[in-house]
C-alpha cells in the first residue's frame, strides 16, 4: 500500500547498533524506488525521547547557551513538543516525500548523499513546523510555539553540537553535517539579519530577530536541496556540503568547549537495558515478567560478554 505509515512505540530493550545509543525516529525505507512503489513506514520511539528530555532538565545547559529568559521560557514550555513534531515531520513526510527525475539515482550524490538526504528531511520538518495548519489541527498550542524548535535547531547547528567534535577536527557524521549545513547556510544568507551571533559579556549567543524571515530562508534552502536530490547534481551537493557542513570555526569551537566543560555534562547519552526475568508456575508456564533497573552499564556488558559471546573465554 502506497503512502506513509507512522507509529509511536515504546522500546523495551535495545540491541545491535542501537545499543547503548539509539535513534529516536526511524524511516523505513529511504530507498526511492521502494517508496515510490510501496510507500514508507515511520516509527517514533517515545520513551527514549522522553528520557532524553527528562535527563536534560536542570542541568544548566539552557542557562549557559540560550540568549535570554524569554527564549529559555519558550524552550522549556514548547521545546519537547517541537522536537517530537520535528522528528515526526522529518521521518514521515521529509524522508517519505520527494521524487527523482527519470534516470536519476540517489547514489548519484555519492559520498554526500546521506548528508543531503538528512538535510532535505530536516528542512521539510523545519519549514512545516511553522505552518498554521499545525495549530489548526491542535498539534501546537499557538502560532509562536514553533519558535522554540527554530531556536534549538539553529543554536545546535551553529554552536552547541560542536561539543561532540575534537579541537582541530572536521565534522564527519552525516546528521551533524546536515545540521551545520542548514544553520550555516541560513546564517550566511541572512542579508536582513534574520539570524545573528552576538557577544554578551565575552560569550557568544544565537539571536533570532525575524522568525518568519528565518522560515523563508529554510524554504529557499529546501527548494535547492530538493533540486539537487531530484536532479542528482553531484557537483552542487559537494559544493553545498563542503562549503557549509564540514569546517568548524576554531575560535567559537574553543569557547563552546570551555563553556560546556564547566557544566560537567557528557556530549553523548546512552541507555542501560532493564533486566527481564521470567516468573513461572509449578508447571513451568510463564505467568509474569519482572523488570529490574539496578544493573549498571559496565556490569551489563560484562554479563552479556559472559552469557552471549560467540568466542571461547580462552583462545
Amino acid at each position: 500500500m502506497k503512502g506513509v505509515s507512522a507509529k509511536v512505540i515504546t522500546a523495551a530493550i535495545l540491541g545491535g547498533d542501537c545499543y547503548p545509543a539509539t535513534p529516536i525516529g526511524i524511516n523505513l525505507p529511504n530507498a526511492n524506488w521502494i517508496r515510490k512503489e510501496y510507500g514508507s513506514k515511520s516509527v517514533s520511539i517515545d520513551n527514549l525521547s522522553h528520557a532524553y528530555d527528562e535527563a536534560a532538565k536542570g542541568n544548566g545547559f539552557a542557562e549557559e547557551f540560550i540568549i535570554d529568559e524569554e527564549t529559555r521560557r519558550r524552550a522549556e514550555q514548547y521545546g519537547t513538543l517541537c522536537n517530537d513534531l520535528h522528528t515526526d515531520l522529518h521521518e514521515c513526510a521529509g524522508h517519505g516525500s520527494g521524487k527523482l527525475l527519470p534516470g536519476v539515482s540517489k547514489d548519484d550524490l555519492k559520498e554526500h548523499g546521506s548528508c543531503i538526504e538528512e538535510a532535505r528531511a530536516d528542512l521539510f520538518g523545519l519549514y512545516y513546523l511553522a505552518d498554521p495548519k499545525l495549530v489548526e489541527l491542535g498539534l501546537l498550542p499557538d502560532n509562536d510555539a514553533y519558535k522554540a524548535g527554530y531556536y534549538q535547531q539553529m543554536m545546535n547547528g551553529l554552536m552547541t553540537q560542536l561539543v561532540r567534535i575534537e579541537p582541530g577536527k572536521d565534522i564527519e557524521e552525516a546528521h551533524m553535517r546536515d545540521r551545520q549545513l542548514i544553520a550555516n547556510w541560513v546564517y550566511q544568507h541572512a542579508e536582513n539579519q534574520e539570524v545573528e551571533i552576538v557577544e554578551r559579556n565575552g560569550k557568544h549567543y544565537l539571536q533570532i530577530n525575524d522568525y518568519e524571515g528565518l522560515r523563508r530562508l529554510f524554504g529557499e534552502l529546501l527548494r535547492e536541496i530538493q533540486r539537487i536530490t531530484s536532479e542528482g547534481d553531484y557537483a552542487a551537493a559537494k559544493q553545498m556540503v563542503e562549503t557549509y557542513g564540514v569546517k568548524v570555526n576554531p575560535e567559537l569551537h574553543q569557547e563552546i568547549l570551555a563553556r560546556y566543560k564547566k557544566l560537567n555534562l557528557a556530549p553523548y547519552k546512552g541507555f542501560v537495558n532493564p533486566v527481564y526475568t521470567l516468573v513461572t508456575d509449578e508447571n513451568g508456564t510463564v505467568t509474569d515478567v519482572t523488570i529490574d533497573y539496578s544493573e549498571g552499564y559496565i556490569e551489563q556488558h560484562l554479563r552479556y560478554s559472559r552469557n552471549y559471546s560467540f568466542l571461547p573465554d580462552i583462545n
